[in-house]
């Protein structure tokens, strides 16, 4: 087993370091994944592999899903809202962040995405949530944000993180390079807490 210390949960994710100077600050104060560690990201699938069950075989799986789909450009131009609750930058390559979380899916059934709680899992780049400020702060951060768009990314890896709801708990596993079949980077024993 890759990981041995107290990860509690496991996720896929996109990280969008490009977005890091526009949403970083306001993550901080209105995102709890940031406290915990996690970058700016589009999730592709969360909850994945309970952090045990983590091993080669199971990384490997997952880097051919990423090595079998293309790089892209992806731009966030607009602001979207999960009711008055959930503010989020939208991608323009909704399509294929959906593909890719549908692909890792297929290979790894027993783990739907958000375990299963929403019928349409939309692709996004959290900003704030509403439990962590107001819906007006959370308008004003729209209002901020907005003025800095478009952002435009390169989407060339996924990353396998693991952590808890700690500070400073979650880090990289694995780095799965996009189209470039049998090179995952980045391999990282889970021994830090």
């Amino acid at each position: 087993m890759l990981m041995t210390l107290q990860a509690t949960e496991t996720a896929v994710i996109i990280p969008v370091a490009a977005a890091e100077p526009v949403v970083a600050d306001h993550r901080r104060r209105l995102d709890p994944s940031a406290a915990w560690g996690v970058p700016a990201h589009i999730t592709v699938l969360y909850p994945f592999v309970p952090p045990a069950e983590v091993d080669e075989t199971v990384i490997g799986r997952l880097a051919a899903v990423f090595a079998a789909a293309s790089p892209f450009d992806c731009s966030f131009a607009k602001c979207g809202w999960f009711g008055e609750d959930v503010l989020w930058l939208a991608p323009d390559r909704e399509q294929e962040l959906r593909d890719l979380t549908d692909r890792v899916v297929a290979q790894f059934p027993g783990y739907p995405p958000y375990g299963g709680e929403f019928d349409d899992v939309i692709p996004h780049l959290t900003v704030g949530e509403s439990w962590r400020g107001t819906p007006d702060e959370l308008r004003a951060v729209e209002t901020d944000v907005e003025r800095k768009l478009p952002i435009t990314a390169r989407i060339e890896h996924a990353q396998l993180i693991a952590g808890t709801n700690q500070p400073h708990s979650w880090h990289t596993v694995a780095t799965l390079p996009l189209g470039r079949p049998g090179n995952v980077g980045s391999r990282q024993a889970a021994d830090r807490s």
